[in-house]
């Protein structure tokens, strides 16, 4: 029998789709990664499970949605009932090592320098781990004093301070004492760039001083027709650009410097020729950057923040120059890996195999983003703000819980300026795209379900009822079946009430 493939997952933090020269045609130099995009399967409406770090993250490592795994706000730590990608590779054989940031422990964005379970100490390497390799000083100088290209320039930045250079010299070492050994092996390497604080070598910086990044329609965005909290946001970070461009050197140079430290990772696999490995690439979110006069990332579907690179890649050429249109989740991630080194899916995980050429059998085509919470520390995002996407190959449909809803053409308004929400010609599509949401997240049992989801100011006649189904845990592979509470026995499915009915969880 062959040895299962080994499969590399490199992720970056806040590098949307649009900040990747190959898809959107601007020039941020994405040399490295455009590369990987024309060798490999290249997903053009790949979609993060949340815009937002902690909960993509778990979204992204444990195939289940952030409110199902417990980790659905920033600071965050997954449950413990809960297993993620090293554990379950771990188990079956795999040699597991994850390099970089983590932000799934519950603690704060560094991390506690401490290795999970699933992990191989020795490589692991979160912000403690980066912090405690620098002086007092150097921390305050990363955190706080590369703040504009003049500092950059005068601290005369080298690769080797920098947290991603660092992470890729860990990741070349793991690949180096494991290629040869007898068991496969899965790394993860998390890069932290270009996320702030934009620390990179001036070369980068330099670069892109006159670089005008064009934001389209959405720079003129006035969010008249768009939720209250988008408007309190805005004012809150401060509007938009005043232009049809977003200017700023610190950003893309960062974006241009973890481009070719990702670089140094695929030149040295295929200098070594290491075959049988699969390569994964993503972000955990994008960043608005103006648009929509929004900046950051936060309670919002918008695609700057939303739609994510996703680009996989064989070492001996499997369906390279394949582009893929339709709408793909982070939820989908998981069940490829899991196929990719035939491990069987366990029914907990909703998404599908990503490479899967037949996808006519699954039952719902588009793919959901959710939002509950910016941080568990503070109220300065806007507290509780439960949203959920829903997104398909022509349209979006945003539900804002206590807000305004959103409607979009995804191809009649790429930048998402016309909501069409109460707009009669739609109402229709509305309707259709919102039954398919509502079914998704029964489907799901998201946690945060409920009547109000169903009964939007625009749909008065949709009434959910007060007592819905029960939905037991579906299997995860390890723990035992769950037992029904009325009865004490196996639970054999959904049920209302004290009636079963023939539904296969």
């Amino acid at each position: 029998m062959n040895k299962a493939p080994n499969i590399i997952l490199i992720m970056t933090d806040s590098q949307g789709a649009n900040v990747v020269e190959r898809y959107s045609g601007q020039a941020t130099d994405t040399q490295h990664l455009d590369r990987l995009a024309d060798t490999g399967v290249r997903f053009d409406s790949a979609y993060t499970t949340c815009p937002l770090c902690t909960p993509a993250r778990a979204g992204l490592f444990t195939g289940m949605y952030s409110h199902q795994s417990g980790a659905w706000t920033n600071n965050l730590a997954l449950g413990n009932n809960i297993r993620h990608m090293g554990q379950i590779f771990q188990a079956e054989g795999y040699n597991t090592g994850y390099v970089g940031k983590w932000h799934l422990d519950g603690h704060d964005y560094f991390g506690t320098g401490i290795c999970p379970p699933g992990w191989h100490a020795d490589y692991w390497f979160d912000g403690v781990n980066y912090l405690n390799e620098l002086t007092e000083e150097e921390i305050t100088l990363w955190r706080r004093g590369l703040n504009s290209p003049s500092a950059i320039e005068a601290h005369e930045i080298k690769p080797e301070f920098t947290w991603g250079h660092r992470i890729t010299n860990r990741g070349l070492d793991f690949v180096k004492a494991h290629r040869e050994q007898d068991k496969p092996f899965l790394l993860v390497l998390s890069y932290d760039e270009p996320h702030h604080p934009f620390t990179c070598p001036p070369k980068h910086v330099e670069k892109f001083k006159d670089f005008k990044f064009d934001l389209g329609e959405a720079a003129f965005d006035e969010l008249e027709t768009k939720p209250l909290h988008h408007r309190l946001w805005s004012r809150a970070k401060g509007s938009g650009v005043d232009s049809q461009y977003f200017m700023n050197p610190l950003y893309f140079g960062c974006n241009d410097f973890v481009d070719e430290e990702i670089g140094r990772v695929l030149s040295h696999l295929e200098e070594s020729e290491l075959a049988n490995t699969w390569i994964v690439y993503t972000s955990d979110h994008g960043e608005m950057n103006g648009a929509h006069k929004l900046w950051g990332k936060g309670p919002a579907v918008y695609d700057e923040i939303a739609n994510i690179p996703l680009i996989i890649k064989n070492t001996d050429g499997l369906h390279a120059g394949k582009v893929v249109e339709r709408p793909v989740s982070h939820i989908d991630i998981m069940p490829t890996l899991l196929k990719l080194a035939q491990i069987e899916q366990p029914p907990i995980m909703p998404g599908h195999d990503l490479l899967a050429d037949d996808t006519s059998k699954r039952e719902f085509n588009g793919v959901m983003v959710e939002f509950n919470r910016y941080e568990v520390e503070h109220d300065s995002n806007g507290g509780f703000i439960p949203v959920r996407g829903w997104v398909t190959d022509t349209f979006k449909l945003v539900v804002n819980l206590m807000g305004t809803d959103e409607l979009y053409d995804r191809i009649n308004d790429s930048g998402e300026v016309h909501n069409l929400i109460e707009h009669p010609d739609y109402a229709d599509v509305r309707n259709t795209l919102h039954d398919e949401l509502l079914g998704y997240m029964d489907h799901i049992r998201d946690t945060f379900r409920s009547f109000e989801w169903a009964c939007r100011p625009w749909r008065p006649e949709k009434e959910r009822e007060w007592m819905g189904l029960f939905r037991p845990r579906p299997a995860d592979g390890v723990a035992p079946v769950v037992r029904d509470y009325d009865t004490g026995l196996p639970t054999q499915g959904i049920k209302r009430e004290d009636v079963q009915l023939d539904i296969e969880v």
